[in-house]
């Protein structure tokens, strides 16, 4: 099995301080992440400055906020996320960008060259940014929480029409947090074979939820070869996005058990057996032994004969070679019975 690109995702998890971001890149990793996913945002061509706020929109705590005034205030400067792709090439993790608008996707082009880009669902019916995506030829990861179908496919064409053919859809979606009834992890597996490409989960359960650690596994049997989960340092102090976040500690575990899933899926066709496995084939098969006490000279019948387990002796399908001989000699009840105990 290949293996399963591991994404920490930052979004606005560092509270306008670039510091922090970089501290949780290198927290990433250092818990074993393949690469570090941040939201680039030029705000005054994101969002109008008269966006209302309400549940789901900014973190908990933050409901009565001004949004733009809130995001304004902790958006990082485009020369410090060039101080943080700068670490990333120093540490080597991939940088993943999701932009917003435009303008920062042109910014992320000439200035940060990042190795994926996310498209968000807000994204989809913007014609001309995702046609400036698909040009870029950066392998491209659509998150499609609230896409309906023909949306998708929408997107996947836009890509395909600009000979841009790696395409990842990433299933699961933010609801600070995410409901586990609303994870739906069955679905990757429809979605590899409806659209045929390759499929990942962005993980959204509580992050402070024992599952948090354990759901994302079972993406991998349904297909998924990307994983996205969100990273904070410490979730007590509630950052921006830290709902379904993880603290370095639990996501280093996180990464530890995709790591150990995979291994556990192995491979999906028969192979030579190995060491352990012909070893585990001699302790459980059945050996043909006696069962009864046979003279020497005496003609085997059937039913002298019984299949145990035994260390020695002839295995249960080779008892045609034995009956109807004689012994050699005398043979006691639940002796392993070779050929060589034969005339």
């Amino acid at each position: 099995m290949n293996k399963t690109h591991i994404i920490a995702e930052l979004a606005w998890g560092h509270d306008g301080k670039i510091s922090q971001a970089i501290e949780l890149m290198k927290k990433a990793k250092e818990s074993g992440a393949d690469s570090f996913s941040i939201h680039l945002t030029d705000l005054p061509n994101y969002m109008v400055t008269y966006y209302g706020n309400g549940e789901g929109k900014v973190s908990a705590g933050r409901e009565d906020l001004n949004v733009y005034k809130y995001l304004e205030d902790i958006n990082p400067t485009n020369e410090q996320w060039e101080e943080l792709a700068k670490v990333a090439k120093e540490i080597d993790i991939q940088l993943c960008i999701m932009p917003n608008d435009i303008q920062s996707l042109e910014f992320s082009q000439d200035r940060l060259n990042p190795e994926f880009y996310i498209v968000s669902p807000a994204c989809f019916a913007e014609i001309d940014m995702l046609e400036a995506i698909a040009k870029t030829g950066k392998k491209t990861l659509f998150r499609i929480g609230g896409a309906y179908l023909a949306e998708i496919e929408k997107v996947i064409n836009i890509f395909r029409k600009n000979n841009n053919n790696r395409i990842i859809l990433l299933h699961g979606f933010q609801n600070y947090p995410t409901k586990l009834e609303e994870t739906d992890i069955s679905l990757l597996k429809t979605l590899k074979e409806t659209f045929n490409v390759e499929v990942g989960l962005a993980d959204h359960i509580d992050g402070g939820d024992r599952l948090a650690k354990i759901i994302p596994m079972l993406s991998l049997g349904f297909g998924a070869t990307y994983i996205e989960k969100h990273i904070t340092l410490n979730r007590e102090d509630k950052s921006e996005d830290f709902e379904s976040a993880l603290n370095p500690d639990d996501f280093k575990e996180f990464v530890e058990n995709i790591r150990a899933t995979e291994i556990a899926l192995g491979t999906p066709y028969f192979k030579d057996l190995n060491d352990a496995t012909l070893r585990y084939r001699q302790v459980v098969r059945k050996r043909l032994v006696a069962s009864c006490d046979i003279k020497e000279g005496e003609v085997i019948t059937k039913d002298m004969i019984i299949a145990k387990r035994c260390d020695v002796g002839l295995t249960p399908d080779n008892q045609e070679l034995i009956i109807g001989r004689v012994t050699k000699q005398t043979i006691v009840k639940d002796e392993a019975l070779m050929i060589e105990k034969f005339i």
